[in-house]
């Protein structure tokens, strides 16, 4: 290999166009160079791939990154062809033609870092015919997949436990974003790999802003959110396939751009929505979690939740799709009572182990605790991966606009007394209507006008009191059943509170919009960084970005990030090697680009 007698810095600095290593990332090179098994736990955008990349390139032998997903691979390769590295993806896609040089470079040992999925190497003749290849170091990407507590587990992943029999000697790398203490501790079991060194940098993301509304009219508070994405792409994240269709529809009759992505669609309709995603459009996919791991577009702007994820590793792992580019990014989590009795039903009915079903139960709890907390939401979302955050963030909607809280004790005896004498059979509305003392055919019909809960909270509104009844589901005073969400008290939690003896502090909701309230940030504001002089040649330059990425079918990203040609519209180069010293432009894209990157600066 070409690189086998330079150092990890030189090959950073010539490949990469990168002057220092970030974080853990000199740390995690330096063991897999000296042949140390690693588990490495970094935030997403932090810079995982450089960490086994570099080994990969270093070390005698080809590297072997272990991925989970096609689209994941075929990005890594394309990029990793664009600074010159001989890298391939084998999996189920490929032509005959790429498969057979594929194979001739492997024999040739002349192919420097392989990826590829792991039903794929564990294939009896792809993994014999593999193992007789020198590895240089073998990457677990993705190794959340590999626990059973992980929020994406893939079973065929626990059959990578048999990779030190395939290949005796070379170094394993596991990496992931998100990995609680428990998928931690599950992952180093599973993997043999108990002994090895974890690294673990912050799970902090700076530029992440993280919105939590209860839900009151959704569309509108989508669309609101969806209004400042600037010319980034959105994720939209719904609980099923039929919603995805719905909300998709709803936002293309109010002009949005809005494709539907779920388990349902064919193949070939995956793609081709994934190929308009990764061309740069500005576009919003409508997804279920099926749209998840291989997104690698770093422009993704806004990220919304418009159902609760079922844990805080989930959330974190789907609002970590946002601002790779580490720019700013807004994520927007809408819930409601719904959501959270709809969650711990289920949990219920699951036929889960009672092991695994108290798990599940711990993190669902942990997950509606985060939305409804009145403190730092990033400090109370890294405690759930073990980390102590030191002071509030001051990006999240509880920093910048911070929540009143209020003895509810008395709204909260109200309504679950509202509840006791309806029979528990009556859904939020009813009981709002009646705490309210409105006239409606349910309340004749049932004669409730009689009752002495009947007005009591007429000095409040509806949405104040729908605010207390999802709090009190929240704290597990109340349950929700039925296909009509029909309200009834938990009494062991309930009882207390009605008797007097316990006193409750609600928090008063914020009636602010997304937009009025802490305004969320638009891509476009992201330039106001940018000299007025400079913002001309920035345009420019994704022009030509844009132009060059048609045509070789590839994404625009995968030949500079924004970050690189804001750096470029900055500095302004006049030459070559002013522009080689500019931080993401390495050897191979100066010799590949830096003509054409000159040429467009001097249309200015």
């Amino acid at each position: 290999m070409r690189f086998e007698n330079a150092t990890p810095e030189d090959v950073l600095s010539r490949i990469f166009g990168f002057s220092s290593f970030r974080g853990f990332q000199a740390e995690a090179v330096a063991s897999a160079m000296r042949g140390e098994d690693a588990l490495v736990l970094m935030p997403t955008g932090g810079g995982k791939s450089v960490c086994y990349q570099i080994p990969a390139l270093c070390r005698p032998g080809m590297g072997l990154v272990i991925s989970p997903l096609i689209a994941l691979m075929d990005d890594q390769v394309a990029a990793l062809r664009q600074l010159g590295v001989n890298a391939a993806a084998l999996h189920s896609e490929l032509e005959a033609d790429e498969l057979a040089r594929i194979r001739s470079d492997l024999n040739r040992g002349a192919l420097e870092i392989l990826y590829i999925s792991p039903e794929r190497l564990l294939s009896p003749g792809t993994s014999a015919w593999l193992s007789r290849q020198r590895l240089s170091i073998i990457a677990v990407d993705e190794a959340h997949c590999i626990s059973a507590w992980g929020h994406e587990f893939r079973p065929e992943y626990r059959a990578l436990a048999n990779l030190p029999e395939i290949f005796p000697g070379v170094p394993r790398m596991a990496l992931t974003a998100t990995a609680d203490p428990r998928t931690r501790e599950d992952i180093l079991q599973a993997l043999g790999m108990v002994d090895s060194k974890q690294l673990t940098a912050s799970f902090h993301r700076p530029n992440l802003y993280i919105f939590v509304r209860p839900k009151t009219s959704e569309i509108r508070q989508l669309t609101e959110a969806l209004a400042n994405r600037g010319d980034g792409a959105s994720i939209v994240y719904c609980g099923s396939r039929n919603k995805t269709e719905r909300i998709a529809k709803s936002l293309r009759d109010k002009g949005f751009t809005a494709l539907p992505f779920h388990a349902g669609l064919s193949p070939q309709e995956k793609r081709a929505i994934l190929t308009r995603f990764r061309s740069g459009e500005p576009i919003v996919i409508v997804a279920t979690i099926a749209f998840g791991m291989g997104i690698d577009r770093p422009d993704v702007r806004c990220v919304v939740h418009l159902d609760m994820p079922s844990s805080p590793e989930a959330y974190y792992q789907q609002i970590g799709r946002a601002g790779r580019d580490g720019q700013r990014a807004d994520t927007v989590l809408l819930y409601g009572g719904e959501d959270m009795a709809r969650a711990r039903y289920w949990l219920e009915q699951s036929n889960a182990p009672d092991s695994e079903k108290r798990v599940m139960q711990q993190r669902l709890e942990s997950m509606i605790a985060f939305t409804e907390t009145t403190g730092c939401r990033t400090q109370a979302l890294l405690a759930c991966f073990g980390e102590n955050f030191p002071t509030p963030c001051s990006h999240c909607d509880n920093c910048l606009s911070p929540i009143s809280v209020f003895d509810g004790t008395e709204a909260a005896q109200k309504v679950l007394s509202a509840v006791y004498r309806t029979n528990q059979r009556f859904g939020a509305v009813h009981l709002t209507t009646v705490l309210r003392g409105k006239m409606t055919e349910a309340v004749e019909r049932h004669a409730h006008q009689h009752l002495s809960v009947f007005g009591v909270g007429r000095d409040r509104s509806e949405a104040w009191w729908r605010g207390i009844i999802r709090q009190l589901i929240a704290r597990g005073a109340l349950r929700m059943s039925g296909e009509h969400n029909t309200l009834g008290l938990s009494p062991e939690v309930a009882r207390p509170i009605l008797r007097g003896e316990e006193k409750v502090m609600l928090r008063e909701d914020p009636i602010a919009t997304l937009r009025t309230g802490a305004a969320l940030n638009t891509a476009r504001a992201e330039q106001d960084d940018l000299p007025e002089e400079a913002r001309p040649r920035f345009d420019v330059l994704r022009a030509w970005r844009l132009s060059e990425a048609r045509e070789q079918e590839i994404p625009p990203y995968i030949i500079f990030h924004d970050v690189v040609l804001r750096e470029i519209a900055k500095e302004f180069p006049t030459t070559l090697e002013h522009l080689g010293r500019i931080r993401g432009v390495g050897g191979s894209k100066l010799e590949r680009y830096g003509d054409a990157v000159l040429a467009a600066l001097r249309q200015i």
